[in-house]
């Protein structure tokens, strides 16, 4: 499994030969200027909510690839208006992909479109491929849910929200690590305007202080599990 962080919430992942992208906010993203999304490929999109800075290239992604969306039953019969295939879900939810299992499980944050319209609620994926089970949280606060994960699933990697403000911080990210029993954790939703910039040496130092690994990557820079 090779995921590749694109900025901001954005990433992309390779498992079984299938390409699967989360959350395309790259265009409007300046420091995601080295990401051309013709050159991205996609068959699968996944979508956590409708908030602008997750779905903004998701139509021209999608109209490029072919890419069947994954998300919500709001935000599904969306892109279906527009043309789309997709798969909705619901929390709580399971289906198996081809290239693997996908359920849709809680997140604490709001979903509406740019044009104020009704989202869906919004949620994170656990997915279970390649012998390898990776949690995207989404944007969300801290929540007891995240406790029930593990219960079903044992990670090898948590993809968590660290930029604060949002959604969670540094130190809920700590313990939501903690809650979801993954030491190794990949931070995303920071540094792309003023509300979640944060100190890098200083995140990582309180995770490791903590026993974990925090992984914030360059935008374009890739990790295999």
């Amino acid at each position: 499994m090779k995921i590749t962080f694109l900025g901001h919430a954005s990433l992309s992942i390779k498992v079984s030969g299938i390409n699967i992208i989360v959350d395309p906010f790259i265009t409007g993203n300046p420091n995601a200027s080295n990401i051309n999304i013709e050159s991205l490929k996609a068959d699968y999109i996944l979508i956590t909510h409708a908030h602008q800075d997750h779905i903004l290239d998701v139509e021209s992604i999608a109209k490029n690839t072919g890419a069947k969306i994954i998300s919500n039953y709001e935000i599904v019969t969306h892109y279906g208006s527009l043309g789309i295939e997709g798969h909705p879900m619901n929390h709580g939810g399971q289906w198996e992909f081809d290239f693997g299992t996908v359920k849709y499980v809680n997140a604490i944050h709001t979903s509406s479109f740019p044009d104020g319209s009704y989202g869906g609620q919004p949620g994170g994926f656990v997915i279970e491929g390649e012998h390898k089970n990776i949690y995207i949280a989404g944007d969300t606060a801290l929540t007891f849910d995240m406790k029930l994960i593990p219960m079903q699933t044992k990670l090898d990697l948590a993809i968590l929200p660290v930029g604060d403000n949002f959604t969670m911080g540094i130190n809920d990210a700590i313990m939501a690590s903690e809650f979801v029993e993954c030491d190794k954790v990949l931070g995303y939703h920071f540094d792309t305007f003023g509300y979640i910039e944060i100190d890098h040496d200083a995140a990582k130092r309180k995770f490791y202080e903590r026993g974990k690994d925090l992984m914030l990557l360059d935008i374009g820079e890739s990790i295999e599990l």
